[in-house]
């Protein structure tokens, strides 16, 4: 049977969340279904880049610290604590991470530990897109992975969730190969359910008791959701979680996807929700981000003409200049090598490669860069 935990949950109170936890396992089968005594468990967070968590951009420490020690005090684990954020995977910049983000503060008077291996491997896989994946040594190594994803909007992939969130598996400047190698969303969407798999989360938690709405995953409008998911399967709890958000899983190409690879299914009704009473889940709609891919075109028209008004009216980034402190992180992340930078200089795009990825946005530390497409685009697509 098909299982979702659904828990109101109205702040980032330590007691709280540990009790919801706690009842979540239990209410999902108990600890000893999923994870051994003494075995080690990594915790996957959503660890973005470097931001307060008062910002909403991550996983709350608070939640991490109430699961990590959860663990520890019911089943003896090892608990380790990590992600591999965009960009260089080393001690420096995760430092910069841990702390920014509040883990190094939360985590002190714990026997939870922060990753600090920045090795990584590759092995053979059979999925759908991927044969060969490459995944952080921290996760291979551990007995378990629990994924503790955020509820927000996404730029590129509309929403991210439990399943996007175990891209943050692959280690930092590879993830910007994927983004190159498939500029089409619906790949990219299977390319991240096949890392979703290989990494194998035996457990999903999203921490939606703040989300984000808008201009997600880091740059846009904080919403008090009050809201825990959790479930054995991370296509259910993404299924479940977009309901409560009031997208059509259709525009959603991770959870379209998944239900067209049979990972979940199109009628929640055949999905049990455990916990808190669904009518009783008060969520608002999220505001989407305000871009669309366009690739309807490549169905009505020869390639050629298609790819060439595709790249007059497809969404683009715009950088500014105000907001910029030129710290080159856009310059660094970009897959296609699209934003031209001198050294002490501000961010320009190179239109005609620029794949529509957002990565610049997503990362940019100053939310200096917004997603614009052409009016007439929003005509049409609105009717």
């Amino acid at each position: 049977m098909k299982q979702v935990y659904l828990k109101k949950c109205k702040n980032y109170d330590y007691d709280l969340i540990y009790a919801s936890i706690k009842e979540a396992i239990n209410a999902l089968g108990g600890i000893e279904k999923y994870i051994e005594p003494k075995e080690t468990v990594f915790i996957k967070a959503n660890l973005l880049m470097a931001k307060a968590p008062e910002d909403a951009v991550t996983t709350h420490p608070t939640f991490i610290k109430a699961l990590g020690n959860y663990l520890i005090n019911e089943n003896s684990n090892r608990v380790i604590v990590g992600d591999s954020p965009g960009g260089p995977f080393n001690k420096n910049a995760l430092m910069r991470v841990y702390k920014t983000c509040g883990y190094l503060e939360a985590f002190k008077d714990t026997a939870i530990e922060l990753n600090m291996n920045f090795e990584s491997r590759s092995f053979s896989f059979d999925g759908k897109l991927l044969k060969n994946i490459t995944l952080i040594d921290g996760i291979l190594e551990a007995d378990h992975v629990i994924s503790v994803a955020k509820l927000k909007t996404h730029g590129m992939m509309k929403y991210t969730g439990a399943v996007k969130n175990m891209f943050g598996t692959i280690p930092g400047v590879l993830k910007a190969e994927f983004h190159f190698r498939m500029p089409k969303v619906d790949d990219f969407a299977n390319m991240l359910i096949d890392v979703c798999l290989a990494s194998n989360p035996v457990l999903s938690f999203i921490d939606g008791i703040q989300g984000m709405e808008g201009s997600g995953p880091s740059g846009g409008d904080i919403v008090n959701s009050e809201i825990i998911i959790a479930s054995q399967n991370p296509f259910d709890a993404d299924r479940i979680a977009i309901e409560l958000i009031g997208m059509d899983y259709q525009t959603v190409p991770t959870v379209n996807q998944s239900i067209k690879r049979s990972l979940t299914i199109e009628s929640i009704d055949s999905i049990q929700l455990i916990g808190d009473d669904y009518s009783s889940i008060k969520i608002k709609e999220f505001i989407s981000p305000k871009i669309s891919k366009i690739d309807f075109l490549n169905r009505v028209l020869p390639d050629g003409v298609a790819n060439k008004i595709n790249n007059i009216i497809k969404p683009k980034p715009v950088f500014d200049l105000d907001r910029c402190i030129k710290c080159r992180v856009c310059h660094d992340n970009c897959p296609a090598k699209t934003i031209d930078m001198p050294v002490g200089g501000y961010p320009k795009l190179i239109v005609d490669g620029c794949i529509s990825c957002f990565c610049c946005q997503e990362l940019c530390p100053e939310n200096a860069i917004d997603i614009k497409r052409l009016w007439v685009l929003d005509k049409i697509l609105k009717g």
